[in-house]
């Protein structure tokens, strides 16, 4: 067996919606490929008023508190935390 993998056939149709604006996504699978003279533009109006100076990403250290809050909030506390109500024995008579 060679370890050379072969290019997999493309199942999907390029087309631009602004030459085909009928294409049904439906019926067939469609590549969106924008031609020039449909392409939408790159610059609008609203990237002036983004800021873009801070970069908010998750905790590096996969321990750190900050991660932690995150994971809590977003997958729940963490069942081995979660501690049941000691049953009280029954009082021997």
């Amino acid at each position: 067996m060679s370890d050379y993998i072969a290019d997999a056939i493309a199942v999907a149709r390029s087309y631009c919606p602004g030459c085909e604006p009928d294409a049904d996504p439906l019926s067939e699978i469609l590549d969106v490929r924008w031609c020039d003279a449909h392409a939408p533009a790159r610059d609008g109006s609203d990237d002036a008023v983004v800021n873009c100076d801070a970069f908010l990403s998750g905790s590096a250290e996969a321990g750190g508190d900050a991660n932690r809050r995150w994971c809590e909030l977003l997958h729940g506390a963490d069942r081995s935390r979660r501690r049941r109500p000691r049953r009280k024995d029954a009082p021997s008579a």
